[in-house]
């Protein structure tokens, strides 16, 4: 017998709830038809075209339910399209009170993992459950050989609630029917929501020195507890505190459980153990406890602590429903101010960026009354670095971006990609707290305000108009391989194939596979289009309009590309040779060579195969034969992609007609990530043209060495220069000078840099300022002389690598080189010179966290992939889990390869040869949740009535039960 698992679930919270939703409970983002719409997404259904598809130009498709009120969800299910090739692969799933404010459900790696084909179902059951009205399926995987296709079912119960609205002046008090309570157990829950980072949820206290306190400070969940402990002047009250921003306007359930001296405080899914401090064992409570705040005794409306304003849901003291006493009136509840039982929702809705590297905001930007613009918000962050908002300026290619940066806020005005100016404001804004910003300009001043702190300035040379739209919470790397590295999966994306460049970001979708980081740009018009009636005179024409702009397409195609192209089909080519159709590329110029051809050559793939079906024509289409043909292929040439337009003639005649499809644009491979050059030799360098640096010099690149030091560039003047290096094993140094004296800026590390991994450093120098970061140590800052010289004025090359006395060279790999936001490309350089190779071997070597979760990492010439196969995981980085959800009596049993003699006789002797093969250790590793006990999670049995049990206890502990000495699981 082979191993079985056995999970058995007993969860009456189970039943269907989409199946009879009428179809106004059903939104969606988009249609791509009537028979597509989102009603149709009934799980098993096959009406209308047998699910919900958005539109092919849906960047954010989203399929939204309405439970029509708040239920308790346990499980979700999905399936594909009935019939089709439509299926999810991968999802989120968001939930909301309103259908305005959303929260991420969280998985252990943030998504679902969808079907793998139509008609299977695919079942999650959540290991929390939700309540909430509303939910939210966003698809961020498909079936690359179709789309988005989509039918659901959500499964769970109605949910009973109890709520109060609390205004932050008022509460409830629970009065006992004698002086005082005195308990040694007690249970205490309820859930809150709040967007106040203070508040008093509960409070009671009696004469002999008991008190219980449960109050939200800043953002967090404080449990003040005494027994009888007696407190000394100035040694205060000590707080067990769990959580941060619970002031985020979402449902947060809270568990008290006291027992003697030992407490557990729950949170969510956080729990705390603690014992408490005092004497005795009972908590003592005098008269009442009180509810959303302190009220003064004999002063009514007056409170000692700052009151919880927001909605209390479900509050339970010891089995006694508070919210329903105090509903119903009854006497042992005293209501202070104006109590409500139905939860108000808040005016403000606050945002939550969940990614810093995938996730914005656009709205569209307004002049002011004074013909400027104005924006004013609140922010809260743990973050020391991040973009809080951008916008392109009317004077292409300016623009503003308002960002944290070292924990300060900083505004700068990018007037050029070598020009900027900047201002700075405020101290350790990434404290967890709300914080007040606002950015406005008017005539040739723009204003930066934080808090109360006074108002910064900057002066501008023009008048100052903003673009089209803001950018809230946005940082965007500059291609997919870098979001890659930074361990995303498959997903929309924004990049700024530029960097800091002047072009913006783009929306685009970052394949991850398991070979290659595919960039995927779509257009208008990715479906079959059938064509008819057009003429030479009167030709069909249809212009593509791509998700990026043609200088973002520009900088995309600097790596391979290619485009689908698929007639279904007229001729291309008159009798006279002449073209009847052609495509237009990126430039404008007129193309006739058609999908797997070369340029320049008016021919088809088949003919360059060898296999058209009329070899008196070089496309199969030409042949004009009264039957469909195909000339389907890729147009791969860089230069020309992508395709802007398609031309189309020759259709007017009976019986012709044309059917195309242009697919959209692929790209893979990042010059920038791994543009590396490796130096081994002391005396050798990279030199490129003099840096531009006069008035800023924004430098940031990797490098991986073993030596103890050596120069990374360094460009010189008559007297100016600027240079980067790695001055000892652990310290990197930032030198320049531009009349005023040396300055250094130094990072020490605590562990060696020259360690054969890759190390970042980025260092900038302004008029105001410079700093030198490393890695993710702490940033080194030094303020500019109010006074001097300015100008940084430089007249050699630049050296990267070493120096112009070639001395002190750098030995190790140097990539991604970057300077005002130009990526230098040091493999073009690199071929050509002595000393230095194109390319950095050892990318797995280099980093610790490229593969996963035992996962190998493979060299390839220009990057890497992970090897899965020994891992339980899968994906691009070894990071998605491989899993299966069981129900009641179900199993999986998995039979080992037996000895063939073992096969052949099943006898005492065949016995003894299997004994003698076996192992004196077995190896076992998996993760199980359940919330049944007891349960089998796995057996191991072998021919000789050997086995090895693990068992999930009826107390929840894991047992290990083994009937042969010889076998332990590690």
């Amino acid at each position: 017998m082979g191993p079985v698992l056995v999970l058995v679930f007993l969860d009456n919270c189970d039943g269907p709830l989409v199946s009879n939703l009428l179809q106004a409970s059903f939104e969606k983002s988009s249609q791509s038809s009537i028979s597509n719409a989102p009603h149709f997404a009934k799980l098993n259904r096959r009406d209308g075209a047998g699910g919900w598809s958005p539109q092919v130009t849906d960047r954010q498709p989203w399929l939204q339910l309405d439970l029509r009120d708040r239920m308790e969800v346990t499980a979700v299910a999905t399936q594909g399209r009935y019939g089709g090739s439509d299926w999810v692969s991968g999802y989120l799933l968001l939930f909301s009170d309103t259908g305005r404010a959303w929260k991420q459900y969280r998985q252990e790696d943030g998504r679902f993992v969808g079907n793998v084909n139509a008609d299977g179902v695919v079942h999650h059951k959540l290991s929390h459950s939700i309540r909430s009205r509303f939910l939210r399926f966003v698809p961020l995987d498909w079936n690359p050989s179709g789309w988005v296709g989509l039918r659901v079912e959500v499964y769970g119960c109605a949910y009973k609630s109890y709520v109060a609205d609390f205004d932050g002046r008022s509460s409830l008090l629970y009065r006992f029917n004698q002086k005082s309570m005195s308990t040694v157990k007690d249970v205490i829950s309820l859930s809150f929501k709040s967007r106040q980072a203070e508040g008093v949820l509960l409070h009671g206290e009696g004469q002999r020195g008991d008190y219980i306190t449960l109050e939200l400070h800043r953002g967090r969940l404080a449990l003040y507890l005494n027994l009888g402990e007696l407190i000394t002047p100035g040694s205060g009250r000590v707080a067990v505190t769990l959580s941060s921003l619970l002031d985020d306007q979402h449902w947060h359930s809270v568990l008290i459980e006291r027992f003697n001296k030992q407490v557990n405080l729950t949170v969510d899914t956080h729990t705390q153990h603690f014992r408490t401090k005092g004497e005795g064992d009972s908590l003592e409570v005098d008269y009442e406890l009180s509810f959303g705040g302190i009220p003064l005794p004999g002063k009514p409306g007056t409170f000692l602590r700052k009151n919880f304003h927001g909605c209390i849901e479900n509050l339970y003291y010891n089995g006694i429903n508070i919210i329903d006493l105090a509903k119903r009136r009854k006497p042992q509840i005293y209501s202070v101010g104006n109590v409500t039982f139905s939860c108000s929702e808040p005016q403000l809705v606050s945002t939550t960026f969940l990614s810093s590297s995938s996730s914005f905001l656009s709205l569209p930007a307004t002049l002011s009354a004074s013909g400027g613009f104005a924006v004013r918000f609140q922010f809260r962050t743990w973050n020391p670095d991040g973009l809080l908002l951008s916008t392109r300026l009317a004077l292409e290619p300016q623009r503003l971006e308002l960002q944290i940066s070292n924990s300060r806020l900083r505004l700068t005005h990018h007037m050029s990609a070598q020009q900027k100016e900047e201002v700075s404001t405020g101290h350790r804004v990434n404290d967890g707290l709300w914080h007040s910003a606002s950015l406005s300009s008017r005539g040739l001043q723009v204003t930066m305000t934080l808090d109360n702190e006074p108002s910064s300035t900057m002066e501008l040379g023009d008048h100052m108009e903003a673009g089209d739209s803001l950018y809230f919470g946005a940082i965007y790397e500059a291609s997919c391989e870098a979001y890659r590295l930074t361990g995303s999966s498959s997903g929309l994306f924004s990049i700024d194939p530029d960097g800091s460049g002047p072009l913006g970001p783009t929306q685009v979708y970052c394949n991850m596979t398991e070979n290659k980081v595919w960039t995927v740009v779509i257009h208008n018009s990715t479906d079959p289009v059938r064509v008819q009636g057009s003429t030479l005179q009167k030709p069909y024409i249809m212009k593509f309009n791509y998700s990026a702009s043609p200088e973002q397409l520009m900088a995309l195609v600097a790596r391979f590309c290619f485009s689908t192209f698929g007639p279904n089909c007229n001729p291309v080519t008159g009798p006279d040779g002449s073209p009847l159709s052609w495509w237009v590329d990126q430039g404008g110029e007129r193309r006739t060579y058609w999908g797997g051809f070369l340029p320049g050559v008016q021919q088809c793939s088949c003919s360059l195969e060898e296999n058209c079906m009329d070899m008196n024509y070089f496309c199969n289409c030409d042949a004009d034969t009264d039957s469909w043909a195909n000339d389907t292929g890729v147009l791969s040439y860089k230069e020309h992609l992508p395709v802007s337009e398609i031309v189309i003639g020759d259709t007017n005649r009976t019986g012709s007609e044309a059917l195309y499809r242009i697919g959209p644009l692929r790209c893979y491979g990042d010059k920038s990530v791994w543009n590396a050059a490796s130096f081994y030799q002391e005396s050798s360098y990279l030199h490129f043209p003099t840096l531009q640096a006069e008035l800023s010099a924004d430098i940031s690149f990797y490098f991986k060495t073993s030596a103890p030091s050596g120069v990374f560039l360094e460009n010189v003047g008559l007297k100016d220069f600027i240079r980067v290096e790695l001055s000892s094993p652990s310290v990197v140094t930032f030198s320049f000078d531009v009349g005023n004296g040396l300055v250094d800026l130094a990072v020490k590390s605590h562990v060696p840099l020259n360690d054969r991994q890759w190390h970042y450093v980025r260092a900038e120098r302004s008029v105001k300022e410079a700093s030198l970061q490393v890695d993710q140590l702490p940033l080194r800052f030094l303020e500019a002389p109010s006074e001097g010289h300015l100008r940084l004025r430089l007249n050699s090359q630049l050296f990267v690598g070493g120096t112009a006395a070639r001395q002190r060279g750098f030995l190790g790999c140097i990539r991604t080189l970057t300077i005002n936001g130009v990526t230098f490309n040091l493999e073009e350089r690199a071929k050509m010179t002595p000393g230095v190779s194109a390319g950095c071997p050892g990318h797995c070597s280099g980093s610790s966290s490229l593969c996963h979760n035992s996962g190998r990492c493979i060299e390839k010439n220009s990057g890497y992939v992970c090897d899965c196969s020994q891992s339980a995981y899968g994906g691009p980085s070894c990071k998605e889990e491989v899993s299966v959800s069981f129900n009641r009596e179900s199993s999986v049993t998995y039979t080992f390869q037996e000895p063939f003699s073992v096969m052949q006789n099943r006898s005492f002797q065949a016995s003894s040869v299997y004994r003698g093969n076996s192992r004196a250790r077995e190896n076992m590793a998996f993760i199980f949740m359940t919330t049944q006990s007891p349960a089998m999670l796995l057996t191991v049995s072998t021919f000789s009535q050997q086995y090895i049990a693990v068992i999930l206890a009826r107390n929840g502990r894991d047992t290990s039960t083994t009937h042969l000495s010889v076998l332990q699981i590690i």
